[in-house]
């Protein structure tokens, strides 16, 4: 099995096929998750001090805050994986 990567911004990283969901910040319920991720520790903040404008979901239950719009994200996401079948 390949580890696919995704950059989130500024150099970070993420497995690709980990992520469950990449949703933007605004709304109540996911700030709520982000606050309860907080107080858990298992929030992930990579954003580097800029404004949040995504929030990764993997599947372990870690929050990822990233400070690339969630269609950049998903963007980069389907190209690699597009690369990826384009090489199979």
């Amino acid at each position: 099995m390949e580890i696919k990567l995704v950059n989130i911004g500024f150099g970070n990283i993420v497995a690709a096929n980990r992520i469950v969901a990449i949703v933007s910040p605004e709304s109540a319920p996911i700030k709520r998750i982000i606050q309860e991720a907080r107080e858990k520790g298992s929030l992930i903040d990579a954003t580097y001090g800029r404004r949040t404008r995504a929030v990764i979901i993997v599947d372990s239950g870690h929050i990822i805050l990233s400070a690339v719009q969630p269609e950049t994200v998903a963007n980069r996401l389907s190209v690699k994986e597009s690369s990826h079948s384009d090489e199979a």
